[in-house]
């Protein structure tokens, strides 16, 4: 009963922080977005990346709060592995990149950089010195059946709103792989496009693109053919490295073989001369005895 009671409440935490998250990325993103946009991966109100990093720093950053530059420090390493692999996943999963920070400065792959884990760092104070003190206070008030009620509700809820999204999701993949084969460009860019064109089409699809404007369709065709050429040019490169091995080694025997062939050129030669100087003093020799 106890674990079971934990969990909720672990889950109850995770939902609280899900919601802050959209609620921060909803306020920012409007401001530069200069419009309502309604951030995140589920269609609820809610960004699970930010559940996930409270309760990961709850869990793992709880042990070091004496020391508020250790949980500032160790906030950013959890954010920047935990939004690394988030963008790696999707991406492995949708083939689709969902943001990119290619262009800004001291970036990793465009999937993080230090202009945007700085404010989780910040965030980890808050986490460990504001709000988790606040929220666990204020659930260990909530009596049990009314958190069992709310905590199956809610992960009901959650639970449908994830299928739904992965459902909504997989039409990025299955419109760009369909795009990809009808287009005759090569396009990456075209073909975004027209993916997003494709999207905006239902409601679903709109919230999609509007949530992550800068996401970008990756084209597997080409991914392959890339895969398939390096592979083929590793193969090209092996045998020119054996035929190579193979004719260095057949110059050596021949360059071998020369040097023997001269040396015995070499003794023929010799013979000859001394046999010629052999039948000059014979010659001299049969001169004198005539005489």
């Amino acid at each position: 009963m106890e674990i079971l009671t934990k969990l909720e409440t672990y889950f109850l935490v995770f939902i609280i922080y899900s919601i802050c998250g959209w609620i921060i990325e909803e306020i920012f993103c409007s401001i530069v977005e200069k419009k309502i946009v309604n951030r995140g991966f589920l269609l609820g109100p809610i960004c699970p990346i930010y559940g996930i990093g409270g309760i990961g720093m709850t869990l793992a950053l709880t042990r070091f709060e004496e020391s508020p530059f250790v949980v500032f420090c160790m906030a950013i390493v959890l954010a920047a592995i935990l939004e690394y692999l988030t963008s790696y996943v999707m991406e492995k999963l949708f083939n689709a990149r969902w943001w990119d920070y290619s262009d800004k400065k001291l970036n990793l792959d465009g999937r993080i950089c230090i202009e945007t884990l700085i404010p989780f760092g910040v965030f980890g104070l808050i986490v460990i010195y504001a709000f988790n003190p606040l929220i666990f206070r204020n659930l260990s008030k909530i009596p049990e059946l009314t958190k069992h009620i709310t905590t199956a509700i809610l992960f009901v809820l959650t639970l449908t709103d994830f299928i739904v999204s992965v459902f909504v999701i997989s039409k990025v993949t299955k419109t760009a792989d369909r795009i990809s084969r009808e287009t005759k460009k090569d396009d990456t860019n075209e073909i975004t496009k027209q993916v997003k064109e494709e999207l905006q089409k239902t409601l679903s699809g709109k919230r999609l693109v509007d949530a992550f404007p800068e996401f970008t369709t990756l084209k597997r065709k080409v991914k392959i053919a890339v895969k398939k050429t390096t592979r083929k040019g590793k193969v090209v490169i092996e045998k020119s490295k054996i035929k190579s091995k193979e004719a260095i080694e057949k110059s050596k025997q021949a360059v071998k073989k020369a040097e023997e062939n001269i040396v015995d050129f070499d003794k023929k030669i010799k013979k000859r001369e001394n046999k010629a100087d052999n039948d000059k003093k014979n010659s001299k020799k049969m001169k004198k005895d005539n005489k």
